[in-house]
């Protein structure tokens, strides 16, 4: 069976180190804590629990510092992790398949990171991430922020699921701090760089800035479609925040002349026909949203919301408006297929069980 080693950057993060520790050490063969500058009991927690404690000097840099972690590496696979990573029991005996099948032949094993979750907790934002990398191959990691592995080789795509259950920002404009410093050093930016700058000004209310950085990912026909994609959303979500709803939707339509419409792009082109009073014009978008095929092509974001949930839920509304209260209702039950737990679905079918009877000769509620 091969080997690994659980290489991973902290600071303060004596909150959830022990358990993501715990959780790891029938997974792994070695751990490896970085510390790049805690001033909590981080350090204390890896002492007892890590095979391995070394310091590095932050130096707004995530990908140096993962390339120092790498480089203390003894096993056959380098493990990343984030100390607020959670991988459920039913996820670890899956990685231990893995690991059990794991030839030498391969370069990468990729894995789901589920980085958002809707509000019964369930992943909703989910999209692959490089998570085992073979020792010893001149792997490096690029980018100061948000950084990545360029993926060669032998790649091997699982099932296992990596959820990131942050519980705290230590410092939110940390990532945007980096960028605007290399924007001033006239650091050249590729797409990737771009697209994660613009989403960190969107992030802070900069819109008009975001949407530049923005666009020119969208119309750089040499970066990846998935970048191209994701930024022509959050382009227009940016255009939607500065009130120009004519230019959101025609940032969401230019996608359509990079790939197939996707249910995100789908389900924001219909909010805003609803926010115009459009109904008609957004059940469409909702009901493209519905049939639109997930991306072939593995790596793109997913917001799995936008998939079912979302749409079936803006469904129920407009036809609500619209006087249609048993479709409305049907789509409402459609949305708890998806999200049984939820509180609107649940106030949406004691709004049915009243008004539905009385459609007839009563005045109409709506949602």
């Amino acid at each position: 069976m091969v080997t690994i080693s659980l290489c991973m950057i902290v600071r303060d993060e004596e909150e959830v180190l022990e358990q993501c520790l715990a959780q790891m050490k029938r997974l792994v063969d070695e751990i490896i804590i970085v510390d790049t500058g805690s001033k909590d009991r981080t350090k204390e927690i890896a002492g007892r629990m890590a095979d391995f404690v070394t310091d590095f000097v932050w130096i707004d840099d995530f990908a140096a510092a993962r390339n120092a972690a790498f480089a203390l590496a003894h096993c056959d696979f380098c493990m990343w992790l984030d100390a607020d990573d959670v991988i459920s029991e039913a996820e670890r005996e899956k990685f231990l398949q893995v690991k059990k099948h794991l030839d030498l032949d391969t370069d990468i094993v990729v894995m789901d990171y589920a980085a958002g979750f809707g509000e019964d907790g369930r992943p909703n934002f989910i999209y692959p991430r490089e998570r085992l990398i073979r020792n010893g191959k001149g792997y490096r990691w690029q980018g100061r922020v948000h950084e990545t592995i360029e993926m060669q080789g032998r790649i091997l795509r699982s099932s296992v699921m990596i959820e990131h259950r942050k519980k705290k920002v230590n410092d939110p404009d940390r990532n945007l701090r980096i960028y605007e410093t290399m924007e001033a050093a006239g650091e050249e930016m590729d797409a990737r760089s771009r697209l994660y700058y613009g989403r960190e000004l969107y992030q802070h209310r900069r819109y008009e800035k975001a949407k530049e950085l923005l666009i020119s990912v969208l119309q750089d026909k040499q970066a990846w479609k998935e970048y191209r994609i994701e930024a022509s959303l959050n382009a227009a979500y940016c255009a939607g925040f500065l009130g120009k709803a004519d230019e959101a939707m025609d940032l969401l339509f230019t996608s359509f002349s990079v790939d197939l419409p996707r249910s995100e792009i789908c389900c924001e082109a219909g909010r805003i026909w609803m926010e115009k009073g459009n109904l008609k014009n957004a059940v469409y978008w909702f009901e493209e949203a519905i049939r639109a095929p997930r991306p072939e092509e593995e790596g793109g974001f997913v917001r799995e919301e936008c998939h079912a949930y979302i749409p079936w839920m803006q469904l129920c509304v407009c036809w609500d408006r619209m006087g249609e209260h048993e479709k409305a209702r049907q789509c409402n039950e459609k949305a708890g297929e998806f999200c049984p737990a939820s509180p609107q679905v649940k106030y949406n079918r004691e709004y049915f069980q009243r008004i539905l009877p009385m459609t007839a000769t009563q005045p109409e509620e709506s949602l």
